[in-house]
């Protein structure tokens, strides 16, 4: 299992909080998802050969939400 932290940006209510939650616990693999509104961070562990930092921002920006790289 690892553990992986995307930046994400545009959040601003606990509603986003769980859209963020919801898309990422869709993806295969996820196993937790901790989503902080205070920092603008989503913590997830997963299984890395099941999905990418690269899935994990694009389920998060198709949920309408901007998640730069490099984080």
């Amino acid at each position: 299992m690892e553990r992986i932290v995307v930046s994400v940006v545009g959040m601003n209510c606990q509603r986003c909080v769980q859209s963020v939650t919801s898309a990422l616990e869709a993806l295969p693999g996820v196993e937790e998802v901790i989503v902080s509104l205070a920092t603008g961070v989503a913590s997830v562990a997963c299984d890395s050969t099941q999905v990418s930092a690269a899935d994990l921002r694009r389920a998060i920006e198709d949920a309408g939400f901007d998640a730069p790289g490099g984080t």
